[in-house]
This record gives C-alpha cells, structure tokens and sequence, in this order.
C-alpha cells in the first residue's frame, strides 16, 4: 500500500496539466486466493500464489504504465532482493468508470472481485456499480468467439516457432513461442472470464491464468534451475530477442520450451472446451 501510494504521487505530482494533478486512486482492492484464503506455497514444486491486487482510480488516463512502472520496479525488488514481501505482487489498473461499466455488463472477473476481494483502501463517495448477471447464453456466445480467435491464433505462432527452429532461427523463435504462450493465456482468460490484462508480461499473464485454471500449473515446471532459466529466457524474449545483441538461446533450451508451449496448448484447449461444454 505505502509503495504503491508513493510512486503513484511521485508519478503524477509534477505534471502540469489538470487531470494529472487531480489524479486519484480511489480502491486498492486484494482479490485472488489471498482474498479467498485458499493460496499455494509449494517450496518444493516451486510453485507459489502472487498477491493480486487491483487498483481504481478516477481517470481512465492515469491507468498507464507510466505511472505504475515505478511501482512495480519497487514491488519487485521488495521480493526477490528485499525479502519486504512474502509472495510477488501482481496489480491491474482500472478506472471506476471502466470498473463500473464492466460490472453492468456482468463481467465474471469483476464481479468476483466485488464479490470476494478485501478492499485495503476505499476513499469515501466512490461505490462500485451493482453487478449485471449475465445470461449464460450471451457468455457462452462471447466465450466461444474469444477461443475461435485467440486459439487459432496462438497455435499459428506455435507453428512458425517449429519452421524458426528447423531454420536455426533461435531469436526469431523464441520471440514465437513468447507470443505464442501470451495468445494462450489471453485465450483461457477471456474463456473462462471474458477479460484478460492488457500486457505482454508473461509472468504476468501466467500468474492471473493460473489462478483461475490451476491445470496450467502444470505447463512450466518451477522446481529445477534449467526450467526457470527457460521460462525466464521465454519472458525476455518479447523484447530482448528481438532488439538486444546479447540475448542468447540454447537449441536444447528452445527445444524444451517448444514442448512446454505445446503443454499448454494442450491444457487451454481442455480447460476452454470444457467451460465452452458447461455454459
């Protein structure tokens, strides 16, 4: 909270222009397992639940990155270099107007953070809207098209990824499973909870994909040195493989995450058509 409050108005103090100056968070909400009190610590896994936290403020402009980089450097380092926190920390950002409009289309992801989240923080005067409940056949249809999309989609980049690696394209290929994995959890997200952040973080994406399927879990091994070296390079790859001289990728370490993304692939396609399947 205190972070998160400081970076906030240091990222906004010194700006000249009105909305910027009257910015405002008006929620810190906790949702997730720790707000349902059913959270994973798994040492010997490696497998540990985040802290999920979304943030309200009163301009859909202050939700840019801009004014959370900060933040989230600091969170980071209060957990792999600090030890200040016991888990990683993972916000979204969301104005009340977008939180509310949300709500009256009967979002699932928001109205279970309405729901189930413990507010840290509530400036007074600022409630959420009463939640819509959607009809299930107008979310199954929503559902159905977010899979024909992002699927299809993730699976192409998949498929590029094998011709990149059978052409010995190492940087080019991982940048292809990247995105490849990124469509996957955006798909499983928007199946099973018609929203998905918008990031390209990977470990962004599979923290908040995992906690509402916890079968994906099993995509990435976390327990040994050279699984965790290749999802990290995985997560680099966005941008070091394409524009960084010094990123480097192993033939066996794209081999292993061309079989994992192919595990996760396989896992989305069952947790999706199972929800498609219920609704």
């Amino acid at each position: 909270m205190r972070v998160l409050f400081e970076e906030f108005e240091a990222a906004h103090a010194l700006g000249t222009k009105a909305w910027k100056k009257a910015g405002r968070i008006f929620k810190i909400v906790l949702y997730g397992s720790f707000a349902r009190g059913d959270w994973v610590d798994d040492p010997i896994g490696g497998y540990q639940s985040d802290y999920d936290i979304l943030i309200v403020v009163n301009d859909e402009r202050l939700t840019e990155f801009e004014f959370w980089s900060a933040a989230e450097d600091r969170l980071m380092r209060d957990t792999t270099i600090n030890q200040a926190l016991s888990a990683p920390v993972n916000f979204i950002v969301h104005s009340l107007t977008d939180v509310n409009a949300q709500l009256e289309k009967g979002r699932p992801f928001f109205k279970d953070i309405v729901a189930q989240g413990i507010a840290l923080y509530e400036a007074e005067g600022f409630p959420f809207a009463q939640p819509r409940d959607l009809p299930p056949e107008e979310a199954r249809a929503e559902a159905q098209k977010y899979f024909d999309e992002w699927f299809d989609s993730a699976g192409g980049f998949a498929r590029n990824a094998g011709y990149a690696i059978n052409d010995g394209d190492r940087n080019l290929a991982a940048f292809l499973l990247h995105q490849a994995s990124e469509r996957f959890y955006h798909c499983v997200l928007l199946v099973l909870t018609l929203y998905s952040p918008k990031s390209h973080k990977l470990n962004f994406l599979r923290s908040h994909a995992e906690e509402v399927a916890p079968e994906l879990i099993a995509a990435w091994p976390r327990a040994d040195k050279f699984s965790r070296r290749c999802f990290e390079l995985l997560r680099q790859a966005y941008v070091n493989a394409r524009y960084s001289p010094h990123y480097q990728i192993r033939d066996d370490e794209l081999r292993w995450l061309a079989e994992r993304v192919a595990a996760l692939q396989a896992l989305v396609r069952e947790v999706c058509e199972r929800r498609l399947a219920a609704d």
